[in-house]
């Protein structure tokens, strides 16, 4: 079975309230940024390298203890792909997205939308798991 590693991030904005950054990709789904990780990329330069290729933004903010990964499997020319993604949780007061050819929308939501817009289950636990992490913070 093939493996295949890959990097996101669940990017959030605080200008207009709490919005979450999500993308329409070609099959029809909603998702956050993700990509393949390069080889000898480590898994933080491939969310920022993935983020400013598919939405131009360039300038995030980390949050360091926020690492989810997901494990699913798909194929790919008929062949059966084991997919591991690490997330990330990062901030940006970057509004601005120039979308890249690989996706057809991008939105800014806030928490109760983009949870009815994504739509694997596995993101959406992830995007639980954020704002939550979001919400601590802000407590402290």
């Amino acid at each position: 079975m093939l493996e295949e590693r890959s990097a996101g991030v669940i990017l959030f904005n605080r200008a207009e309230g709490l919005q979450f950054l999500v993308l329409k990709y070609p099959s029809g789904h909603w998702d956050f940024v993700k990509g393949n990780i390069e080889q000898g990329e480590k898994e933080e330069e491939t969310v920022k390298r993935e983020l400013f290729e598919e939405t131009g933004i360039n300038s995030i903010t980390l949050h360091k203890g926020f690492n989810e990964k997901v494990e699913y499997h798909y194929y790919k020319k008929n062949k059966r792909v084991h997919k591991i993604v690490s997330y990330y949780l990062a901030e940006t007061e970057q509004k601005d997205v120039k979308i890249s050819f690989e996706h057809l929308d991008y939105k800014w939501e806030g928490y109760d939308n983009v949870l009815k817009l994504i739509t694997f289950g596995n993101s959406k636990d992830i995007l639980k798991k954020g704002s939550q992490l979001i919400k601590n913070l802000a407590k402290n």
